[in-house]
């Protein structure tokens, strides 16, 4: 294709994630023919928890450890000695890049879902729970206790360990009110909950709610997509595959309309 046939040619789309993680994001957009606009909707920190090295002086007793993102997992080895790492249980893995990224730091990874969200993993887990074996769901202080809960149910102990933070970074308040006063994006993309919220706390600080409603909107996963809609907010983008390319894919599906 020459740069003029590109689908997402003068297109300019929000990349919500942290610093991070939007390089490979922000290049499947500039594929495209897009202008990727990197505004981080939200970013993290560790934890400073004792409770967190209680548990890691425990690992060997849990039969299970669930990662839900690279961030999740990234952030929890942080808190291990190598020699830790000997005494990991079971690993379970939401989502292809949680796995990718657990098999690049030289992990095995012993189940993952079909579905990249909490409510089909808890399906496809099920058969995998035996009553009062030992769970360890690694988190942030934002994420959900659907896991936790369901297992619970099944007759697992569950430990959730809050391992890092999310927060708004207070640049990015500036940097997205100025694009949207000037209508400068095109497109808005949601990774989670969060992301939405952070916008829209700006959005209801400075009476923006037309420009955000102008812009086309898609996300990943139907709790995204039912926290923007909570919003009055229509959602145009929300591919049955719950990642970034798909996302992408259904985006130029939707601009040929």
């Amino acid at each position: 294709m020459t740069p003029s046939t590109l689908p997402l040619q003068g297109k300019n789309i929000l990349v919500p994630r942290s610093k991070g993680q939007a390089q490979s994001f922000s290049d499947l957009v500039k594929q495209y023919g897009g202008n990727p606009v990197e505004i981080p909707l939200l970013a993290f920190r560790p934890a400073s928890t004792p409770e967190i090295y209680a548990i890691i002086n425990q690992l060997h007793t849990y039969d299970w450890l669930i990662f839900t993102s690279s961030i999740t997992v990234e952030t929890f080895l942080s808190f291990l000695h190598p020699s830790d790492r000997k005494h990991l249980p079971k690993i379970a893995a939401i989502g292809k890049k949680t796995e990718s990224f657990l098999l690049d730091k030289g992990l095995q990874v012993d189940f993952t879902p079909e579905e990249f969200v909490a409510e089909g993993f808890v399906e496809e887990f099920k058969p995998s729970v035996k009553k009062g074996m030992k769970v360890l769901i690694p988190k942030g202080n934002l994420a959900r206790n659907y896991i936790a809960d369901h297992l619970t149910n099944y007759g697992a102990f569950v430990d959730e360990a809050i391992i890092y933070e999310t927060y708004f970074p207070e640049e990015s308040r500036e940097l997205i009110k100025d694009k949207l006063t000037h209508g400068q994006l095109d497109i808005l993309t949601f990774t989670s909950p969060s992301t939405i919220d952070h916008l829209m706390a700006v959005v209801k600080e400075n009476n923006l709610n037309e420009k955000v409603e102008a812009c086309v909107i898609g996300c990943i996963g139907p709790v995204t997509k039912e926290r923007i809609e909570s919003y009055g907010l229509k959602v145009h983008i929300a591919p049955d595959v719950y990642t970034v390319h798909h996302m992408i894919k259904s985006t130029i599906d939707y601009l040929k309309k």
